[in-house]
């Protein structure tokens, strides 16, 4: 086991292949026992497990073994010093470990193991001929056997793997642990599951917790009757929420970036190859470094290339966001009004019932049919990975979610100024809504993989099978597993989109509407107590292990929820104008003079806040600058040692000043 000992070996990835039956001929020449072989020649160790119907490779990888290709990638990490140089197997002791010990984080293992099981090629100068069942399959020079073989339907899946001590682990520690509700054992997650998983439950956990203050304030709201007072007391509650709201994010900007110091994320890990194990990407278009290269050693035609692609990147990405703001504004403008206008005017509850259900199928059909549409605008945008390109698509399918969540509610709201249905839709939205929604997210998952199951066991019997027919092996039950998706789009996003897409929804309807229903706080919190929990075990007990994501911040979500904070602001104090002006005559009296002032305070104070508030910790700007004098000194020492010692700097160059005070470059070769 190339001297690792067994009970060490963890599994990591696993692929895919039908069960088949050999000759002992053929064996030689199967495709799959050719895989098996180039697996191990580089350096993997391989395990074969034989299900019910598939085969399964398992493969694990010794920490040299990683540790070499990390350096044949040039792979970028963290030194001692604090600068991020090119991993070196050999200078190892140079390089930051993880907080958990381990030399590599999970990104960067998945990293290694896309790139020695998709850099297995033909280095042959002519084709192989493989074998699978009769087939002949031809492995041409240079080519990608593990791709070839997908595209055969030879490898079904490539997928990563529980590690069964470290699950077992985080659900002791993490998922059933409701002693403490917002404890969470981040770095432990970090090391699990990945950089983004991780910040997404460090979000989830501090906005729970920073949720009890409003929460408690709304409480008190609606318990106790103010009577004349509440002119008084809903605007001090609505320039609360608006305060908090601007601080959390202002605070959660300095956790976030401690956690990136505590992690050493550095982002030379890839982010385009850091999540798509099956390496399929798209082409984009010709990004910047190839220009630079191809324009060659004319700076004025350098400079014209990178203007033109900057400006038509910028020109593009314009185009697809007024394509998507027309439709939404064209086609679902009109039918979200028609609906909010329906809901308003039927006296029958059961009508208005079938109204609902027949309105979320067809807001379901929309929402599909805007995510295909993006993500094909998407491609001919100059993104420069994966994560730019899943922000794009977020922003854009964002505008559809909003559309669909508000419209009705600003509906009622604003143009019929009806109090109470306005309450009945926030209550029906949030609580009802939230409700289902973790019932659905929950259990869906286990309706999926017990279907598969059954699936399974059917075509075995129908095999002539009998008997009782388990599945013995985890990696199978594993398989069959549902992935962790969207539910928009497999291609750019996980179901982080899902879960920060609900998170957004539920900010923008609790802070939009806050002077409207103050109650919805203590509900929101309580949810989200639930969340982080539901959250946990879905993904540790009834989804595959998910495939990491290098992005260190919540990207696209947070310039979401500073808008929906500016949204808020108007809808509020409109809100509060109704209090006030319960007559309708929209006069300029003293108290509708005293909340436009206030809205513009507000809103003065929302961009002023990050002034008083510093995006990054002074321990961590300490830490940096301590580690780039450190960096700046040894750099220096060392030129000035190479240039006294040996002339040799600069490629075999040296500059030598003339008698008349000019430059003189001469060759190091030559003296």
């Amino acid at each position: 086991m190339n001297g690792v000992p067994e009970d060490l070996i963890v599994y990591e990835i696993a692929l895919v292949v039908p069960k088949r039956n050999l000759n002992e001929e053929n064996k030689g020449y199967d495709c799959v026992e050719v895989l098996v072989n180039e697996f191990r020649n580089v350096g993997l160790i391989v395990e074969r497990v034989l299900g019910l119907s598939d085969e399964f490779i398992k493969l694990a990888a010794p920490l040299e073994t990683l540790g070499r290709v990390a350096a044949k990638m040039q792979m970028k990490k963290t030194t001692h010093i604090g600068i991020d140089l090119q991993f070196e197997w050999e200078e190892i002791k140079a390089f930051v470990r993880q907080p958990d010990g381990s030399l590599f984080s999970w990104c960067e293992r998945f990293q290694c193991y896309r790139h020695l099981i998709y850099k297995i090629v033909n280095k042959k100068n002519s084709d192989v001929t493989l074998k699978f069942d009769g087939k002949e399959i031809q492995w041409e020079a240079g080519k990608s056997l593990l791709q070839r073989l997908e595209l055969e339907g030879i490898v079904k899946q490539v997928f990563p793997l529980h590690d069964e001590i470290k699950r077992k682990k985080l659900l002791r520690s993490w998922a059933l642990n409701w002693w403490d509700f917002t404890a969470q054992p981040i770095d432990e997650i970090y090391a699990y599951f990945g950089t983004k998983i991780a910040v997404y439950f460090a979000f989830l956990g501090m906005y729970t917790r920073w949720m009890i203050f409003p929460a408690t304030f709304g409480l008190i709201l609606q318990l106790i009757d103010f009577g004349s007072l509440k002119l008084l007391v809903f605007p001090a509650f609505f320039i609360s929420i608006v305060l908090w709201a601007v601080l959390f994010f202002q605070f959660w900007k300095r956790k976030n970036s401690a956690l990136s110091a505590r992690w050493h994320l550095n982002f030379s890990v890839s982010t385009s190859e850091g999540y798509k194990l099956s390496g399929r990407e798209w082409n984009s278009l010709q990004p910047p470094l190839e220009l630079v290269k191809n324009s060659g050693i004319d700076k004025t035609k350098e400079k014209e290339a990178l203007q033109r692609y900057e400006w038509f990147g910028y020109l593009k990405r314009f185009r697809n966001d007024v394509i998507i703001i027309l439709s939404i504004i064209c086609l679902q403008l009109p039918f979200e009004l028609a609906y909010a206008h329906l809901y308003e005017v039927l006296k029958s509850d059961m009508v208005k019932f079938g109204l609902t259900v027949v309105y979320l199928l067809v807001i379901q059909y929309f929402t599909k049919i805007g995510g295909k549409i993006s993500i094909r605008l998407i491609k001919h945008e100059n993104n420069e990975n994966t994560e730019y390109q899943a922000d794009s698509l977020v922003y854009k399918v964002f505008g559809l979610y909003f559309m669909q969540s508000y419209i009705g509610v600003f509906y009622h709201a604003l143009l019929h100024r009806n109090f109470m249905t306005l309450r009945q839709v926030l209550i029906q939205r949030l609580i009802l809504y939230e409700v289902l929604e973790n019932l659905v997210e929950n259990s869906l998952p286990y309706l999926k993989y017990s279907y598969k199951k059954y699936r399974a066991v059917r075509k075995k019997r129908e095999k002539g099978l009998i008997g009782k027919i388990q599945f013995a092996t985890r990696v199978e039950k594993e398989y069959l597993k549902p992935t962790y998706s969207a539910s928009i789009s497999e291609e750019l996003e996980d179901g982080l989109f899902d879960d920060f897409l609900e998170l957004a929804l539920q900010f923008g309807m609790i802070m939009m509407f806050a002077c409207a229903f103050p109650l919805a706080f203590a509900f929101s919190a309580l949810n989200n107590i639930a969340e982080m929990r539901t959250d946990a075990l879905k993904l540790l007990a009834m989804l595959r292990r998910p495939v990491p994501r290098a992005a260190a911040t919540i990207g696209a979500w947070l310039n979401i929820f500073q808008f929906l904070i500016l949204m808020s602001i108007c809808t509020n104090s409109a809100l509060l104008v109704w209090l006030y002006d319960q007559e309708g005559k929209w006069k300029i009296e003293p108290g509708l003079a005293a909340i436009l002032v206030m809205e513009h305070v507000l809103l003065l104070i929302k961009f002023g806040f990050s002034r008083f508030v510093p995006e990054e910790p002074a321990w961590v700007r300490a830490k940096r600058m301590k580690n780039a004098t450190q960096a700046q000194d040894m750099c220096s020492k060392q030129l000035l040692r190479t240039i006294s010692g040996r002339e040799k700097a600069f490629g075999g160059y040296i500059r030598r000043k003339k008698p008349d005070g000019t430059n003189k470059t001469q060759s190091c070769r030559n003296q």
